[in-house]
């Protein structure tokens, strides 16, 4: 499905059938970070069940190769969902949303990618009916904290998560809440 067209990049939903190069790019991206604590890895099991089953997930294509993704993540009652870190109640979970990993490769980096898949991605968590809206970015991701502030997203705490990785929690609230 053909999204929208923007800074000469297709954006499109991805399959499973993209799996194999989204994790490719995660790889080859976060082989170049400064420091291997900004970005939590997950494995193609993980990226498969954010195609459909626990997410959306969304690519940027430059001439056909994949150049940049986004998860959205729907947790459900699961041991992921960040609601808990956020004091939701229980009974309140199936309406708690993940703006999830987001990699630019850095040859399409400063075309507004990152803003483009937030607002891609809040948009269809309020179409989902998501109520609450939350994301985790390392302290020292100034692009990436700036971003999500501009969307909108306040810092509520920092603490260690993902095997001890430092990272501060934002949370947005959608359809009123909060």
């Amino acid at each position: 499905m053909l999204v929208q067209n923007i800074a000469n990049l297709e954006i499109r939903r991805l399959g499973h059938g993209d799996v194999p190069a989204i994790h490719a790019l995660m790889v080859d991206v976060v082989s170049r970070l400064a420091s291997q604590e900004h970005f939590a890895m997950g494995d193609e099991q993980y990226l498969n069940t954010h195609i459909e089953e626990k997410g959306e997930t969304y690519g940027a294509f430059l001439i056909g190769e994949l150049m940049a993704y986004s998860i959205l993540a729907f947790p459900g009652s699961s041991e992921s969902n960040l609601g808990r870190e956020f004091g939701v109640p229980e009974s309140d979970l199936s309406y708690v949303a993940i703006l999830d990993a987001t990699i630019v490769h850095e040859t399409v980096r400063g075309r507004g990618l990152q803003r483009y898949f937030h607002e891609l991605r809040e948009q269809r968590a309020r179409e989902c009916g998501s109520r609450y809206l939350y994301s985790t970015v390392h302290p020292d991701n100034m692009v990436s904290k700036h971003n999500l502030e501009a969307a909108g997203f306040v810092l509520q705490f920092t603490r260690p998560m993902y095997n001890g990785k430092p990272r501060h929690c934002y949370a947005k609230w959608l359809n009123g809440t909060g």
